[in-house]
């Protein structure tokens, strides 16, 4: 294989499914022992498998991992990258094993039967979709396999274990308790391979790989746009993809290594278990209309009263911003408004904006362009204690990949040299 065939092998979007995690269990070993005898010793395997073993995943993944001396095996810089994820798969493996123990779930499954079981990523993949999707065609369709492979996988994998992962049932397969714990965990370990590519890639000066990002209304309109537009511009090989879901549907998916941050209001600490936040700015609502709404041209004060004459479009029960809204109400010892339309799609709430004398109260920053175009205006009237932080939510004890790394700090560089963020909200035009 050429050296430009074997770096392009080691960024193929696929490639990770192709690792062999008894491979890289191996490779573990080696590197801590220092030798190839030794780590068979402890592997309980002949020197020769456990050659064979380090060859396939180095072949794998186009790089050397190991300067071979006269007395043993040194990782390179390329296996110190490596190590780093092996470890942390086997954290996660051991991590499912005593979860399943406290519950009392199955035999006592050790980290080497999970291995061995599971054989490649690619199976990996298989349970952790079948979790999701819970039907073995539309999994068969997806990876372009047959279903009595997957069956085979599943059963090797339950044989393994000593515990059934999923209920047959007529409407398809269901995941069991102990099915729910392995395919969560599967699913950081599938995090883990994506991120070997990228890690090496970027030890050689280039950002591959993709990016996910959970974006939360108030991100989408400025910050994100411009955060990814700059990184792509310099690093075009790297991929960016974005999801839109509710905070909790976002904040499971980084838990369980789907997504790479979420970027929107953050939470408190109570409400964001298992997440660090980094917080960027500071953001507070207002009440926004059209640039001819009869109470953006009035003269005198803005009260209660004229507020309540006017048709309301708000976010749904529970949104940061509708809660935020109802609680200065409260205190001011106002009922709390009866909106005429409720709504989470920024694309509904622009057009009844522009379109009606509708008034809503949000972030400034999601309606920014129309703000700025004259055709939408923010109105006088302060909505004090209504202030949150903006920042970045990430997994605690996460690893990100460089491209995900690379973004959140371009993230942050575009708040901090932004005059739009920090600062009061631009009142009525």
């Amino acid at each position: 294989m050429t050296s430009s065939k074997r770096k392009d092998k080691v960024i193929e979007a696929d490639g990770a499914l192709g690792i062999n995690l008894r491979h890289l269990r191996a490779f573990g070993a080696v590197a801590a022992a220092g030798s190839i005898a030794r780590a068979a010793d402890s592997l309980y395997r002949v020197a020769s498998g456990v050659t064979r073993a380090i060859s396939e995943l180095e072949g794998a993944l186009g790089r050397p991992l190991f300067e071979r001396r006269a007395r043993g095996m040194a990782l390179n810089a390329y296996g110190e990258l490596v190590l780093v994820r092996a470890r942390r798969i086997e954290c996660e493996f051991e991590d499912a094993r005593t979860q399943l123990a406290a519950r009392g779930i199955g035999a006592p499954a050790d980290v080497r039967s999970l291995f061995g079981a599971i054989l490649n990523g690619r199976r990996l993949a298989v349970i952790a979709s079948l979790a999701e999707k819970r039907s073995m065609p539309a999994v068969a369709h997806a990876f372009g396999i047959s279903q009595p492979a997957i069956s085979g996988a599943l059963k090797d994998l339950e044989e393994g274990l000593g515990v059934p992962l999923f209920e047959r049932k007529a409407r398809g397969l269901w995941p069991t308790p102990a099915g729910e714990i392995v395919a969560f965990h599967f699913k950081r370990v599938l995090a883990e391979l994506r991120h070997i590519g990228p890690d090496i890639a970027a030890s050689e000066g280039r950002l591959q790989g993709s990016v996910v990002v959970g974006a939360l209304p108030l991100g989408r309109t400025q910050i994100l746009p411009l955060a990814i537009a700059q990184l792509l511009a310099r690093h075009p090989g790297l991929h960016v993809a974005t999801v839109e879901s509710p905070y909790d549907v976002l904040a499971a998916s980084l838990r369980s290594g789907d997504i790479d941050f979420i970027l929107g209001a953050l939470r408190s600490p109570e409400d964001a278990p298992g997440l660090a936040q980094q917080p960027l700015f500071e953001d507070r609502i207002a009440l926004i209309a059209r640039s001819g709404h009869p109470l953006v041209r009035a003269r005198g004060r803005i009260d209660f009263n004229a507020l309540r004459k006017s048709p309301w479009v708000l976010p749904r029960k529970g949104a940061p911003s509708r809660e935020l809204l109802e609680r200065f109400f409260a205190q001011a010892r106002q009922a709390p408004l009866v909106p005429a339309v409720e709504t989470g799609d920024l694309a509904v709430l622009r057009g009844l904006l522009l379109e009606s004398d509708m008034l809503t109260a949000i972030s400034p920053h999601q309606l920014r362009y129309e703000i700025r175009a004259g055709l939408l205006a923010v109105l006088d009237f302060a909505l004090e204690g209504t202030r949150r932080q903006i920042g970045i939510s990430q997994r605690q004890g996460a690893f990100a990949s460089p491209g995900a790394r690379a973004l959140m700090e371009q993230v942050a560089q575009v708040v901090a040299q932004s005059a739009d963020f920090g600062t009061a909200p631009e009142r009525g035009r």
